[in-house]
């Protein structure tokens, strides 16, 4: 059992417990690697859209989270394998920035997922997993909730595809993130073939999917990122698959596994 998406008391918009608690309780549920994959520092020239400006960890921060989990990988070498990770946004026009970042800290790193947050209209940028009150502006302003879709789905595309140099992550993060907020947003035109071209091109390059639980108990959308049949696609693909909590707290660790696909949880 492996949890290829945790978060951190280093996250600023999640809780304080500790990377301890976060430890015992993957020890306790039975798992034997967990990967600390904190939000990366967002581009120095970026500015986050969110009210606090509260999206991802500080730059200032990085060497005491790499230092901290080197000492927790020592300290509980006997009973699970810890990974430090990060999760690093894709950024449109902000591919260089990103790469260079991925040269300096890429060389400490052993597992890191690539994960679509912001989407830009104009020279607007808005984080998409917000809130519900951010998602309607950015409908707002692409005009339509298809179009939003449609952006999202060609950004994280064109995240495949992007030269981030050789530390870029090849892991996908919650690839259907899109859809955290569907219930109150819902798409009018099928993306299957959205989706289908996307796993084709992980397939090509072969990178891995996160296989993410937070979605299932968000109340507008109650499903994983990517949902069902996404997955199973994915494994007629031969596509590597990881379970990912996106554990924000302790207590979320294992969240969605009770509906999700089995034959990639336990193998």
């Amino acid at each position: 059992m492996r949890d290829g998406h945790v978060h951190t008391p280093f996250c600023p918009h999640g809780s304080t417990d500790s990377f301890e608690q976060y430890i015992e309780r993957a020890i306790h549920l039975g798992y034997k690697e967990i990967s600390f994959t904190e939000h990366a520092p967002l581009p120095l020239t970026f500015s986050d859209p969110t009210p606090h400006q509260d999206s991802a960890m500080k730059l200032e921060h990085m060497d005491k989270y790499i230092s901290t989990l080197r000492e927790l990988k020592k300290q509980y070498k006997a009973d699970i394998t810890i990974h430090i990770g990060l999760e690093v946004d894709f950024i449109v026009g902000y591919e260089e920035e990103t790469a260079r970042f991925l040269e300096e800290v890429g060389p400490e790193l052993d597992d890191s997922i690539l994960s679509v947050h912001f989407l830009s209209c104009g020279k607007q940028f808005f984080c998409l997993d917000y809130s519900p009150n951010m998602f309607a502006a950015m409908v707002d302003a692409f005009g339509s909730i298809t179009k939003v879709y449609e952006a999202y789905y060609e950004t994280v595309l064109q995240s495949i595809r992007a030269d981030l140099g050789r530390y870029k992550p090849k892991r996908i993060g919650h690839m259907t993130l899109v859809r955290k907020f569907q219930k109150q947003f819902p798409c009018a035109k099928e993306m299957t073939n959205h989706i289908l071209h996307i796993l084709d091109e992980i397939e090509k390059r072969g990178y891995e999917l996160d296989y993410n639980g937070a979605g299932v108990h968000k109340p507008l959308c109650l499903q994983p990122y990517p949902p069902d049949w996404v997955i199973y696609e994915a494994m007629k693909r031969n596509i590597r698959i990881v379970y990912g909590s996106d554990a924000h707290c302790a207590n979320d660790l294992h969240q969605g596994i009770e509906v999700m696909v089995k034959e990639v949880l336990f193998i």
